[in-house]
């Protein structure tokens, strides 16, 4: 396990200074969430968020698994994606878990939550990390916002509303594309998951995620967008085409692309 830790420690180091490559890429007719153009730089690991010695790293492929072949063999969008690696066996933490987060703290800051209406992305899951010794078939990677929930009912200025999504629709290959308005729960962390109900203890759809928050002025803001796993069970897998309104962001070795909306290769 050190020798592990001492390497995918190396790695997510360097991914923050890869994704140092392409610079601001403007979408035509992007919705109110994400209007300025967006930097490849302005996404990397998020330092503060890094429990333990996980990879979030920009990466080519993968391919296959073995014997796949068609959309599924390859990644949706480009030659690359986004992969993640989490142990929950350190030694060294308590409780015994990793946690990582690859995310953009820049470009989506002070926009408005309420405004969001698309999310989704595409996952390469194995069927190790379905089995019951990692954690079974609803053991994926999350999307995370770090928000201002603003509002009456919320006595914070800072929540992080958690995308938890449901089984994976196929195992050792990649998955269409997963939509997070209509797969899976949703809930808050802290005193705002307390004050809207919508807790871990008891999820909501996304629908009811946003209509609690849609109390009184001034409305919910974004601080960050993010995709990542953690503290829970051991991953090792991919994610792609992180869709957030009509932006697609396209996960690749040598950065983060912008991309239309759409729901596969273009």
């Amino acid at each position: 396990m050190a020798a592990r830790s001492l390497s995918t420690r190396t790695r997510v180091v360097a991914t923050a200074a890869a994704v140092v490559i392409i610079g601001s890429v403007a979408v035509v007719g992007a919705s109110a969430i994400g209007n300025r153009s967006h930097a490849s730089e302005h996404w990397g690991v998020i330092t503060r968020n890094t429990i333990g010695s996980p990879v979030a790293e920009l990466r080519s492929g993968p391919y296959g698994s073995f014997g796949v072949t068609g959309s599924a063999a390859r990644p949706p969008f480009g030659k690359g994606s986004l992969g993640i690696y989490v142990a929950n066996n350190s030694t060294t933490l308590t409780p015994p878990s990793e946690k990582v987060d690859f995310g953009n703290e820049v470009d989506f800051y002070g926009d408005p939550l309420l405004a969001l209406s698309q999310v989704g992305f595409h996952v390469f899951q194995t069927g190790e990390n379905a089995s019951a010794a990692y954690g079974g078939p609803t053991n994926m990677p999350n999307i995370r916002f770090e928000i201002d929930p603003n509002g009456a009912v919320n006595p914070s200025n800072f929540t992080t509303m958690v995308w938890v999504p449901g089984p994976a629709p196929m195992v050792n290959q990649w998955s269409g594309y997963i939509d997070a308005t209509t797969n899976g729960s949703w809930y808050f962390t802290g005193t705002t998951g307390v004050s809207t109900g919508c807790n871990q203890a008891t999820m909501c759809t996304f629908a009811q995620a946003k209509a609690s928050l849609d109390d009184v002025a001034p409305e919910p803001t974004f601080y960050t967008v993010m995709v990542g796993k953690g503290r829970d069970n051991i991953w090792v897998g991919a994610v792609d085409g992180l869709r957030i309104n009509s932006r697609v962001f396209d996960f690749e070795a040598n950065g983060v692309r912008v991309r239309g909306g759409g729901g596969g290769d273009d």
